[in-house]
């Protein structure tokens, strides 16, 4: 897709499904936005129903997936709320950004997403303290028995709970970091990947392609963790996780080509201000959390070492002799040492 026209990629799709290729309006889901409508008197929560659609179950599922590999309720938290914000920041872009207040944060971000991720949570914690008994098939002697014996088959031989740990090294940070981009990234291309190649949002191909990124991206965050939590035996990032930067990087790269004035059209001079007050936070708190507070804690270390030295030095000079009652000490412990 990357190396053909404009034209020619998008009647390409054609060949997967004679329906594509072919310009297709934009929802909106923003509009009215008054949870109740007293206007209409037949049903006043029209608006609510009406943003009940096939995507609400899409967030859960998508995010109770995105939980078991990321592994992290923070993580999971922030990717969501930041892409809101994106989504705020964006809508000028694409139409189907534009939605009511509490269709981001009380549908999505707490409905969908949260719930979401509370089950993901809960079913991490099951795994990680769930025991496995591999007997033999034939020798459980109830069909129950041999029902949840099949059902084990398909569950991971190990679960390794992920510790991010962000604020632990610079390094760590970095790299968490990175997920987040990448994450975001990855969930920006598939709305603009909609727009750009003509696929109404119900198409397959859309679904497939989130089933494709849940499955390698399942291996490629445990190559990642891998790699962050020791990388004296990880040398390398894992393949898996250089293909799915590769694949996002590329997906973005498509977007680009195919509708560059889109991607263009510059942010609202208040969205911009939001961006560049939220950059300079971040970059304020790396730099006292992994550079001033270092700087500031081994100040306070050599400080108190002097004082410590200078405490000693008194003693030894009141002692009279020049020798320290606690040098003396040392001393004879060095001699019963030898002695033994």
């Amino acid at each position: 897709f990357l190396l053909q026209t404009v034209q020619d990629g998008r009647q390409f799709m054609k060949y997967i499904d004679p329906h594509l290729g072919v310009p297709l309006p934009e929802r909106d889901y923003g509009g009215n936005c008054l949870i109740y409508d007293p206007g209409n008197e037949t049903d006043p929560f029209h608006n609510i129903w009406d943003k009940l659609d096939g995507f609400v179950p899409a967030h859960f599922f998508g995010w109770y997936l995105k939980t078991l590999m990321i592994r992290d309720w923070w993580m999971c938290m922030i990717i969501s709320v930041m892409f809101e914000f994106l989504e705020y920041s964006l809508e000028h872009q694409l139409p189907n950004f534009s939605e009511c207040w509490w269709d981001h944060w009380i549908m999505d971000v707490i409905l969908c997403n949260g719930l979401g991720i509370y089950c993901g949570m809960k079913t991490l914690s099951w795994l990680s303290l769930k025991t496995y008994k591999w007997q033999g098939l034939w020798n459980i002697p109830t069909y129950k028995g041999k029902m949840k014996r099949i059902v084990f088959q398909f569950t991971p031989y190990s679960w390794v709970k992920f510790e991010w740990k962000p604020a632990s090294s610079l390094r760590r940070w970095l790299a968490v970091c990175g997920i987040i981009f990448v994450f975001l990234l990855a969930e920006l291309n598939t709305f603009y990947l909609k727009f750009v190649l003509w696929m109404p949002p119900e198409h397959y191909l859309v679904l497939l392609r989130l089933v494709f990124f849940v499955n390698v991206g399942g291996v490629a965050m445990r190559e990642i963790y891998d790699f962050m939590d020791d990388p004296k035996f990880h040398k390398k990032l894992g393949q898996q996780a250089w293909l799915v930067a590769a694949i996002t990087a590329t997906e973005f790269l498509i977007v680009v080509k195919y509708d560059p004035y889109t991607l263009t059209l510059s942010l609202p001079f208040y969205i911009t201000q939001c961006w560049i007050l939220g950059i300079i936070l971040v970059l304020t708190w790396t730099a006292w959390r992994f550079f001033i507070r270092d700087i500031t804690l081994r100040y306070k270390e050599i400080r108190r070492q002097k004082q410590e030295h200078k405490y000693e030095k008194d003693k030894c000079l009141s002692n009279g002799d020049g020798h320290s009652s606690i040098l003396d000490e040392q001393n004879g412990n060095k001699l019963r040492e030898r002695k033994l």
